[in-house]
């Protein structure tokens, strides 16, 4: 008697495909946070954007310069594209300011505000 043969995978089923693995957890993760995020005003991608600030003011020196609009780009490996709207409302929110970089014209600085610096004390509550 011939043993039985294991079914044929399909490499192109939808269950087979880590990319929909990861878009199902990515949405999974979102909903947990929107509720969280909803009272403090902040998207999700905003909120990462908020990290990234809050993170380089803890570790800041006097001497240390803001975050470049590149920096930050590059730590949330985002496209400075995507990443300019994302500021410009946390600007118009009044959390951050963004400004002509004195070092290189062409580079913008991020800096936190007060009500920004003021964001992490009610986000860790």
């Amino acid at each position: 008697m011939a043993a039985p043969t294991a079914p044929e995978i399909d490499p192109l089923a939808l269950e087979q495909q880590v990319c929909f693995a990861l878009s199902v957890t990515n949405r999974a993760v979102l909903a947990v946070y929107r509720p969280l995020l909803e009272p403090l005003g902040l998207t999700h991608p905003q909120y990462l954007v908020m990290l990234t600030l809050w993170d380089h003011q803890k570790a800041a020196t006097p001497q240390q310069k803001p975050l470049s609009v590149k920096e930050i780009a590059t730590t949330l490996q985002m496209d400075s594209a995507t990443l300019s709207p994302m500021l410009k409302r946390l600007e118009a929110l009044g959390l951050i300011t963004r400004t002509r970089s004195a070092v290189d014209e062409r580079s913008t600085d991020v800096k936190l505000t007060d009500s920004g610096t003021a964001l992490r004390r009610r986000a860790v509550k």
